[in-house]
C-alpha cells in the first residue's frame, strides 16, 4: 500500500520515500540481526537528510504490529527523528501496537510513550481495528480503507463446469494465525460431506517446522492428490490464481491483521469469499452478501460454507458479483489515494 501511495501525483502533496528495508523475506520479519542495527543506523542518517535537504514538515510512518523487536526498533527510530518534524501521522498497516507497552520492562515506557504519542494524525484501515491513535492521544484520527489496483481483464478467468473439480484458494503467509491449520481442516471436513475440490494455498511459509506439521496433515489424511502447496507466486501468475478459483477461503485470526488486501484481489475477480469475524475483515466481506464470515478458529463452520457453496453454483456467482459491486463501489485504487490526498491536505487546516 505505501508503493501504491507513492505512485500519487498531487499539485498539492509532495511525497519523499526512505525505504525501511529491515527484512529481505518474511523470515527475517520480527527477528533480531546485527545487520538491522546497521540498517536502522543508516535509515535515521536518511531521514534526517530528507528533512534537511527537502524541508518536509511531516513524517509519514507506518509502525509496527505487537512484536518486540519491530517495536523496540520503532522506539529508537521515532524517537531519533520526530523531534525534527513539525507534524507526524502515523498509519496503522499492522494493529495493536498501542497495547504492547505494558509487556515492556518498566524503563522503556518512556521511550514506548516519546515514541508514539500525540501524532498529529492516526490513520486505521478498518473502524474494527484497533483504535491505535486513540490510544496514542492522536490529534485526529481517521479511518482509510486500503485500495488495489483492478487486474481484471488482464488475465483469463474460468470456474468449473458442472461435474468438474472446485477450487478453494488461500493466499497469505503460511503461518497458523493466518488460518492454515484451519482451512486445511476445512477441507478435510468438507471433502468429508462429499464436496468434490481441490485446495491451493499460495504463499511463503513462516517457517520449517509450521510446513512438516501442516504437510504431515495432509498426508495423514490422505489429502496429497488434493492439496497444493503453491508457494510465492506474483503479477499475472499471481491473479491468474485468483481469476481460476472458485472459492477464496481465508479464516485468518493473525495478531496483527487489521484488513486482508488479499480480500480484495478475490474479490475483483468475482469471488466469493469465506473469511472470518476479526478486525477490520468484516468492513471488507458483507457477511451473507458477498460472502460468509465466521468466529476464529472454527474450521467446521468454514467447512459449512465451503458444502454451501459447493453445491450452490448460483450462490457462487451471487456473491460473486456482489463482492465486485463492493469492490468498485469502495476499494480501488484511486479511491485510496484520493482520500489519503484529502487526509494530507487536511492535515495542515487543522493548525
Amino acid at each position: 500500500m505505501i508503493a501504491r501511495l507513492l505512485e500519487l501525483r498531487s499539485d498539492q502533496v509532495r511525497l519523499f520515500h526512505v525505504r525501511l528495508a529491515f527484512s529481505e523475506d518474511i523470515e527475517q520479519v520480527g527477528k533480531f540481526s546485527i545487520g538491522k542495527v546497521w540498517t536502522l543506523f543508516t535509515t535515521i542518517i536518511r531521514i534526517w537528510w530528507a528533512r534537511i535537504r527537502h524541508r518536509t514538515s511531516v513524517l509519514y510512518y507506518p509502525p509496527s504490529g505487537p512484536n518486540k523487536v519491530p517495536v523496540l526498533r520503532d522506539i529508537i527510530l521515532l524517537n531519533a527523528t520526530r523531534w525534527l518534524f513539525p507534524k507526524t501521522v502515523f498509519h496503522f498497516h499492522a494493529g495493536g501496537v498501542s497495547a504492547f507497552g505494558g509487556q515492556l520492562p518498566s524503563w522503556l515506557h518512556g521511550p514506548f510513550r516519546w515514541a508514539y504519542g500525540k501524532p498529529d494524525l492516526a490513520i486505521r484501515t478498518a473502524p474494527q481495528n484497533p483504535d491505535d491513535g486513540a490510544e496514542f492521544g492522536a490529534q485526529w484520527n481517521v479511518v482509510v480503507p486500503n485500495g488495489i489496483e483492478d487486474m481484471r481483464g488482464t488475465v483469463n478467468e474460468r470456474t468449473a463446469a458442472p461435474g468438474e473439480l472446485l477450487t478453494i484458494l488461500f493466499t497469505g503467509v503460511l503461518v497458523q494465525g493466518k488460518g492454515v491449520s484451519d482451512v486445511l481442516e476445512a477441507f478435510r471436513l468438507a471433502r468429508s460431506e462429499g464436496v468434490q475440490a481441490r485446495l491451493q494455498l499460495m504463499g511463503k511459509w513462516h517457517d520449517d517446522a509450521y510446513r512438516k506439521e501442516c504437510e504431515s496433515f495432509v498426508a495423514q489424511h490422505g489429502l496429497v492428490d488434493e492439496v497444493e502447496f503453491l508457494g510465492v507466486l506474483s503479477g499475472n501468475e499471481k491473479f491468474e490464481r485468483f481469476a481460476t478459483c472458485d472459492i477464496f477461503c481465508f479464516p485468518s485470526y493473525y495478531a496483527a491483521e487489521t484488513f486482508g488486501l488479499v480480500l480484495l484481489e478475490a474479490m475483483q475477480f468475482a469471488k466469493p469469499v469465506i473469511s472470518t469475524q476479526w478486525r477490520g475483515i468484516p468492513s471488507v466481506v458483507a457477511d451473507g452478501v458477498s460472502g460468509f464470515l465466521v468466529p476464529v478458529q472454527r474450521p467446521a463452520e468454514v467447512a459449512k460454507h465451503i458444502v454451501d457453496l459447493a453445491l450452490d453454483p448460483a450462490l457462487r456467482e451471487r456473491m460473486g458479483r456482489e463482492g465486485r459491486r463492493i469492490f468498485e463501489q469502495k476499494f480501488t485504487l484511486k479511491a485510496f489515494r484520493s482520500a489519503m490526498e484529502r487526509e494530507f491536505i487536511r492535515l495542515f487546516e487543522h493548525d
